[in-house]
């Protein structure tokens, strides 16, 4: 599950790890991606010191047996953790979805945790350099699901997901138990504190405000990417 920030990909991994068949995988790059970069992220060092910082280490956990019982795996990415010395073929070996959010609603969301973001920060670049790779690399198209449609309607998208996988739909995606999990990421306190008290899927209010003009800049620039990914979105 490709995804950019601020969007609800943890929520989605929550409504994963409730099936019984399924396990996580919570933004594994993200070490490798502050080694790379440098940047400095809340909690930069608990992050690098949770994580393998070596790229081809977290591929192979990544393509490694499942464990009895357990015949699906949601591995959350982010898209921006890919930098361009990260390997990315190993990709075509998995089913790869895709999340879409507006991107002025990303960048309002964004700067409450993380002030002065750039458009490589948001991900959407990446998201659509992902894309054209695994649909290249695939005979079945990608799946692009907006999550505004999603928390509209979440058991019309998830089947609309799960039936792209050829995995069979649970109720128990719709709802989970509050609070944190063991396979959340060492980053969760600086990130998680809505979905830590989240139940199940909550629909957001519309976004209608306006951003200062540095940040529309920003919103400008991914409208390319986002629109790029919208056009294969399904409805």
């Amino acid at each position: 599950m490709w995804s950019g920030p601020r969007n609800i990909s943890t929520a989605l991994m929550r409504s994963f790890e409730n099936r019984p068949d399924c396990t996580v995988v919570d933004e594994p790059f993200y070490a490798h991606y502050l080694a790379e970069t440098g940047l400095d992220h809340p909690g930069r060092s608990v992050i690098l010191n949770s994580q393998p910082r070596g790229a081809d280490a977290v591929v192979a956990g990544l393509l490694a047996p499942l464990k009895d019982g357990v015949c699906v795996q949601y591995q959350k990415h982010m898209s921006h953790h890919i930098t361009e010395n990260t390997p990315i073929e190993w990709a075509a070996r998995v089913h790869n979805c895709f999340l879409l959010r507006d991107p002025r609603a990303t960048i309002f969301s964004y700067v409450k945790q993380r002030e002065n973001p750039v458009l490589d920060d948001l991900g959407f670049r990446q998201l659509a350099e992902i894309y054209n790779y695994v649909a290249g690399m695939q005979n079945t198209a990608p799946i692009v699901i907006d999550s505004d449609d999603l928390l509209r309607d979440p058991p019309l998208f998830l089947r609309k997901l799960c039936e792209h996988l050829n995995i069979s739909f649970d109720d128990a995606m719709l709802s989970w138990p509050s609070g944190s999990r063991s396979t959340d990421g060492a980053w969760a306190p600086w990130w998680y504190a809505n979905v830590e008290k989240s139940i199940g899927f909550e629909k957001r209010l519309e976004f209608d405000d306006e951003l200062p003009p540095e940040l529309e800049a920003i919103a400008l620039e991914a409208m390319p990417y986002y629109d790029h990914l919208a056009r294969f979105k399904v409805a």
